[in-house]
């Protein structure tokens, strides 16, 4: 009887299960046996020509990073992946042959009609006030491009902090449909303080998206309004997105960015806004016939359109299908690529001088001691500017 009540009291300790170790023996030993030596130039190049995402996200992160040693090996990888476009040399040699050289204005102003081809990729910039519906407009064409078979690069551009010179990189969380469509790249940056609504390096990167056979890339800028010349450098057509109802729609006719414009599509023309949205469209025509006609003959779009019913997308494509037709049978696009080539060229001239001022060790020197020297007001800004580059030249 005293045995049966011990035997069930719940006093006794029931033998368990054997617990898990809290350490992950396995994790441990792929940390420790499994550390993978550096990606070559040969391994991201061919990482990249096979659609290797993780292997262009890596490369991206190489082309945007500071570091001398990863801006070297971006160069050779962007060098190594332009060898799978259209080569430059064998343009140049076309060009010659024809008794005219690549570097001379009127090549570029009037190519010959043999180096006339059609696009293999269209680059697309969109800009549009903050709160215009960027992302989710960028989405629903990224959704309609990808159901009729087109493997779509999104570079989204955000802005950074001017203090923490942080940035949130949220458009991801905006586009949940696009972000897991296997046909779709999104990759976040940050403008780190760089003017015109772009990444410092988004020219780099459309090349390694490219490559990596992408044949739409979409370059959403930070929505700075009116400053947007450095991606209309770097694009084959330029989209500009506007709003109706929130003020004086004339107002938004700022003749830089109008005259940037391939197409102007007023959006959230839905429910109660389509009859506002189609009175934004009539003005925004009539106001474009004050504009002078643009260089590639090209008649600028106003439509309408919504981003969340998706009413209209099917027509955003059309405009941009149209515009590579008629600029490419006119010898523009052709025109306009070699355009964004030669700004390529300054670009990179103006950054590598840049990193190689503030990179100089006797400048950082000086540079504070000079800042000091400008704040007490010893010396003015301009006089300090002048020393400081006498001293770089002549160091």
């Amino acid at each position: 009887m005293t045995e049966s009540k011990e035997h069930k009291s719940a006093l006794n300790v029931m033998a368990g299960i054997e617990q898990p170790s809290q350490i992950n023996e396995e994790a441990i030993r792929k940390l420790r046996s499994g550390k993978r030596k550096p990606l070559s130039v040969a391994d991201f190049v061919k990482g990249i020509r096979e659609g290797n995402r993780t292997v262009l996200s890596k490369a991206i992160t190489l082309v945007e990073s500071s570091l001398k040693s990863h801006q070297e090996k971006a160069q050779e990888i962007i060098a190594e992946c332009l060898k799978s476009e259209i080569k430059l040399e064998n343009l140049k040699s076309r060009i010659e042959d024809r008794g005219s050289r690549i570097e001379n204005q009127e090549s570029i102003l009037h190519p010959p009609s043999s180096i006339l081809h059609p696009p293999s990729s269209i680059r697309i910039g969109i800009t549009g006030v903050p709160g215009v519906g960027k992302s989710t407009f960028i989405e629903a064409l990224g959704k309609h491009l990808t159901a009729n078979g087109h493997k779509l690069a999104v570079l989204a551009i955000d802005p950074s902090s001017s203090r923490s010179k942080g940035s949130i990189l949220g458009d991801k969380t905006r586009m949940e449909e696009l972000a897991t469509d296997p046909d779709a790249f999104i990759r976040p940056s940050p403008s780190a303080g760089s003017l015109g609504g772009v990444a410092r390096k988004t020219r780099e990167t459309i090349i390694l998206c490219e490559a990596a056979g992408f044949d739409v890339i979409l370059v959403e800028t930070v929505g700075v309004g009116q400053s947007e010349t450095a991606v209309h450098s770097m694009v084959d057509f330029f989209l500009l997105l506007m709003l109706a109802g929130a003020g004086d729609e004339l107002q938004g006719i700022k003749r830089g960015i109008i005259e940037m414009a391939d197409a102007i599509f007023i959006n959230k023309a839905d429910g109660d806004n389509i009859a506002k949205a189609n009175l934004a469209k009539a003005e925004y025509s009539n106001a474009l016939h004050l504009f002078p006609p643009p260089e590639s003959g090209w008649i600028p779009v106003v439509e309408t359109c919504s981003a969340q019913t998706r009413e209209g997308i099917t027509n955003v494509w059309e405009t941009i299908s149209d515009f590579c037709t008629f600029t490419s049978a006119k010898g523009f696009f052709t025109r306009r690529r070699m355009e964004q080539a030669r700004q390529m060229l300054f670009d990179a001239i103006d950054e590598s001088l840049k990193t190689s001022f503030y990179s100089c060790r006797d400048i950082t020197h000086k540079l504070k001691k000079m800042e000091t020297d400008v704040i007490a007001g010893k010396i003015s800004p301009y006089s300090a500017a002048k020393e400081l580059l006498e001293k770089y030249y002549s160091g």
